[in-house]
This record gives structure tokens, C-alpha cells and sequence, in this order.
């Protein structure tokens, strides 16, 4: 399911109060993971530090397991029921970004042992939820992206020659597979993104229309291949 562009996969329970998804594991009975939902890592921006809370034990429902913050956000991951700790997602304190990248996949942040495991079973499911995260993402003005953007560059009232004269400055200075968020109103930039992604061999991952605004969604490649030449 997406919401608004933000993923909310099917496959899992949710906790809106806490703004985490918890993922039963078959296999393992009584086990599920636990992980930070996409419309709060999108909120967040891109998560610098993430640190596990030393924990042991049965930990409460509301609890926090870990701590995270970003450049405009500090909070804490809290569990949805009464558990204990059986893993932790080591690679997340090295690469917090995972939160950001993979917040459904590589990047969950525990695996528990539920108290009682039918407390796990009573969360929500993402179709219980959809209506009332759909109104927080509106509300909130939350805009989820394929890629977290590392940098946010609004150049309003300019020709889109100039605006992709920034673009390509703002570019030299990023690191290959990094991204770009883009907002524009002007109305030729839809057609002008295209060109400019042909004849630069960046990507142009994704573009939002709302209102007379443009937001484009661009990743600079580590070896572009241009696929049309400048005119």
C-alpha cells in the first residue's frame, strides 16, 4: 500500500503512537522485528546517529530501545508491546541511514520476543491505519522520496536555465549516489528535468507536482552516460 507516495506495507502490524511496524517471523514463534515507519524517517530527514539503549530483560510497552536523531529531529524508538531484546541491527550505529534507505527492509532496528504474543497479533494492520496516516502526512507536509535527498534546493522566480545551472554547481560538490531534492515554479522545468537527465546521465528518480511547484527528486551517478547531446 502507499500513501501519498509513502510506502505502508501489508505484510505488517503498526503502531501509529509510536511510529513503528512490527513483522511476526514465521519461523520463529513469538519473534518479530521491529522498525520505524517510512512517513517518520521522511519527516526526519536523513538520521545521523542512531544508539542502542543498554536494555536487558523484559522492556515495557513505550519504552525506548534506541535513540535517533537527524539534523531536525531527536527521538526515541520505542517498542508497541512487552518484550525482551533477542538482536539488534548492529549495522544501523555504522550506517543510520538505513532508517532512511530501507526503513521496511535492511534497515529494522530489533528483533524481540514478544511477553505475550498475542499482544503483538491486536496492532494494527496497514489498511486499519491508512486513513489516519494519511491525514498526519497531509497535515504534517510530509513528502516520502525513493531516495532521501541529502539537500533540499528551492530556487523559486528563476528562468529553469538558471535553475539547472545551480543544480549542475550543487552536483560537482556531491558524492556519487547521493541525492538532490529540486523545487521549481517554472512551468517548462517537467519538460526540461527530461532533457537535462538525458543529456547529463544523472537520474532523475522521481518528480511531485503540487500546485504551481516542481519538486524533482535527482541522484548524481558515479559514472553518468549521457543519452542525448547538448543541443
Amino acid at each position: 500500500m502507499e500513501i501519498d507516495g509513502c510506502l505502508l506495507p501489508e505484510d505488517r502490524l503498526y503502531d501509529l503512537e509510536f511510529d513503528v511496524w512490527w513483522a511476526i517471523e514465521p519461523d520463529t514463534p513469538g519473534t518479530a522485528r521491529v522498525g520505524v515507519i517510512a512517513p517518520l524517517a521522511a519527516f526526519a530527514g536523513p538520521f545521523r546517529t542512531l544508539q542502542f539503549r543498554p536494555v536487558d530483560g523484559v522492556i515495557r510497552r513505550g519504552r525506548s530501545v534506541a535513540t535517533v536523531e537527524s539534523v531536525r529531529y531527536t527521538g526515541a524508538v520505542r517498542l508497541p508491546v512487552d518484550a525482551t531484546v533477542v538482536e539488534r541491527n548492529e549495522t544501523l550505529v555504522a550506517r543510520p541511514r538505513l532508517l532512511n534507505d530501507s526503513p521496511y527492509g535492511d534497515g529494522w532496528v530489533v528483533r524481540v520476543r514478544a511477553e505475550r504474543p498475542e499482544e503483538g497479533e491486536k496492532l494494527e494492520t496497514a489498511l486499519a491505519v491508512a486513513g489516519r496516516l494519511g491525514e498526519r502526512i497531509r497535515s504534517q507536509r510530509i513528502r516520502c522520496w525513493p531516495q532521501t535527498p541529502e539537500l533540499e534546493l528551492f530556487e523559486i522566480g528563476l528562468e529553469c536555465s538558471a535553475v539547472l545551472t545551480k543544480l549542475n554547481e550543487e552536483l560537482e560538490h556531491r558524492s556519487p549516489g547521493e541525492a538532490v531534492l529540486l523545487v521549481t515554479d517554472d512551468p517548462t522545468s517537467p519538460i526540461e528535468m527530461i532533457r537535462w537527465a538525458d543529456q547529463t546521465g544523472h537520474s532523475l528518480l522521481a518528480n511531485r507536482r503540487e500546485g504551481g511547484i516542481h519538486h524533482f527528486l535527482v541522484r548524481k551517478e558515479a559514472h553518468p552516460v549521457p543519452r542525448r547531446r547538448p543541443a
